[in-house]
Formats: C-alpha cells, sequence, structure tokens
C-alpha cells in the first residue's frame, strides 16, 4: 500500500492553514496543525510585508510548504489556491482551519477519525462560543444560518461560516464556486450538500482573541454582509428555478441546459 509521510494510500491529509495578515499567529497555529499532522500548507494571501516575513520564517524553518499568492484575493481566493497546491502534493484531503487562533486545535483528532471512517464525507464544524465572542457575530450567524437552512434544508449544515471543517479533495474540486472572499464558506458548504456529498456536523471550541494577543479581523461589515445577501439571493433564485422547471416536468438534461453551470452529483444528477 502506497504511502506520503506514513499516510495510507486511501487517505493522505494536510492541514491546510489560508492565511492574510495574521504576522503574530500564524506560526503559533502551523506548529500546534503539527502536532496534529505532520503535513501542513500555508496560503499567504498577499500579506503585508509582516505577514510574508511571517510565513517566509515558517518555510524557512521547514515547519509547512508555504505558497505566496501575488495578491491578495480574499480567503475562498486562498482556500481555492490551496485546493489546487494540496492535490499537486498527492493530497486526498485537506483540514482547513483559519490563521488567527480562534479554533481549538483539540477537535482535529476528532476531525480525522470521523474522516476516515467515512472518506467521502465533507466535515464541518460549528461553534461552542465562550463569553469572548462578539454579539454581532453571534447576531449575523443566526441570519445566514435562517437562509442556508432554506436553501440546503434545515439542520443539514449547523454553520456555514467557520474556517474549521475538513473537505475530500475530490468533492471540493468538483463543485463550481464562484465566490473569493468571505461568502465561499456559504457558497461551498451549500454546493456540496447539493451535489449530495454526506455533511456532518462536528462541534469547534472558539475563542475570539484580544488585539494585544495578536486577534485580527478581515472581516469587512458593509461589504460582506452585502456579498452574503449577493449569494443567498442567487441561491434561492436557483433553487426556485430548478424546482419549476422539475415541476414542468423537464427532464434533468433539459434543466441541466436552462441552468448555466448546472451542478451535478457523482451520478450526472443535476442538483439541487
Amino acid at each position: 500500500m502506497s504511502e506520503v509521510n506514513g499516510q495510507s494510500g486511501e487517505f493522505r491529509c494536510c492541514v491546510l492553514i489560508p492565511t492574510y495578515d495574521n504576522p503574530h499567529t500564524v506560526q503559533n497555529v502551523v506548529e500546534a496543525a503539527r502536532g496534529i499532522l505532520p503535513d501542513v500548507v500555508v496560503i499567504d494571501d498577499g500579506s503585508g510585508p509582516a505577514g510574508r516575513s511571517a510565513c517566509e520564517r515558517i518555510a524557512a524553518l521547514g515547519l509547512a510548504h508555504v505558497h505566496h499568492r501575488p495578491a491578495n484575493g480574499g480567503k475562498g481566493a486562498a482556500v481555492k489556491t490551496g485546493f489546487a497546491v494540496a492535490r499537486r502534493l498527492g493530497y486526498t484531503h485537506v483540514l482547513q482551519i483559519d490563521a488567527d487562533g480562534q479554533h481549538d486545535l483539540a477537535a482535529a483528532d476528532r476531525f480525522l477519525d470521523l474522516a476516515r471512517a467515512q472518506p467521502d464525507a465533507v466535515l464541518l464544524g460549528y461553534p461552542e462560543y465562550d463569553a469572548s465572542a462578539p454579539a454581532v457575530r453571534r447576531v449575523a450567524r443566526k441570519f445566514t444560518q435562517w437562509w442556508v437552512d432554506l436553501e440546503a434544508g434545515p439542520g443539514v449544515i449547523r454553520d456555514s461560516m467557520i474556517g474549521f471543517r475538513l473537505y475530500p479533495l475530490a468533492a471540493a474540486l468538483r463543485v463550481d464556486v464562484p465566490s473569493d472572499r468571505m461568502d465561499f464558506d456559504i457558497e461551498i458548504a451549500v454546493m456540496l450538500a447539493w451535489a449530495r456529498v454526506p455533511i456532518v456536523n462536528v462541534p469547534v471550541r472558539v475563542r475570539y482573541l484580544a488585539a494585544e494577543e495578536g486577534g485580527v479581523s478581515h472581516f469587512q461589515m458593509l461589504r460582506d454582509n452585502l456579498r452574503f445577501v449577493r449569494l443567498h439571493s442567487k441561491l434561492c433564485s436557483r433553487l426556485c428555478v430548478t424546482w419549476c422547471l422539475r415541476k414542468l416536468g423537464l427532464r434533468r438534461d433539459l434543466a441541466a441546459a436552462a441552468l448555466p453551470g448546472a451542478l451535478q452529483d457523482a451520478k450526472g444528477r443535476v442538483a439541487p
């Protein structure tokens, strides 16, 4: 049986860490991740001098495979780049975690055990907050969750925004996800549900770091919320069009032709 760094040929997983200007936390996150898996891929999404220097130091120390994007493209763009890099390096799965140190990495062992048992499933974390979570974040998540329950089905996706999840690369690379920024996490989760990829929701403790601890947020309140509204409008419109086509009795191939870039699952069925 072939192996990559001691992992069996059926399941080869690396940690994927997208980062943008996290100079105070990214190396600590990488070192903690290496305690879980020896293979770490860091995608520097066009960080400024301090963030880039931190990533270069990680590479120089041999702690991770570091890829620098030439310019900031957004979290989604960085994760997509990470998927491509991980596939090129021969991995079958990626455990994506954020570089800001908010997530309790103790959950990673459970993610890996579940993924080995269900290698075709995508594992989505859902947050268990402590008192450090800003109230505005909790409210925003409830708003988004209402839409996601409408799009994917109640309870199918417990949380669509957390950056702690484990993807089978074959499924993640099969879906077409145009979003490149914070809306990426939402869109790929819904698209995978529509593609009938098994989804397992797993709790992850989350703590928001204070500024003096290196905590930084790149969430743009107005722009990102507008992106979310536009995304949910697009997804719900597509859902309605597909439903109407099926009610009219159109064949699935005609439904696919009527929806540009229509998503198909592994058996060629048009989703949703």
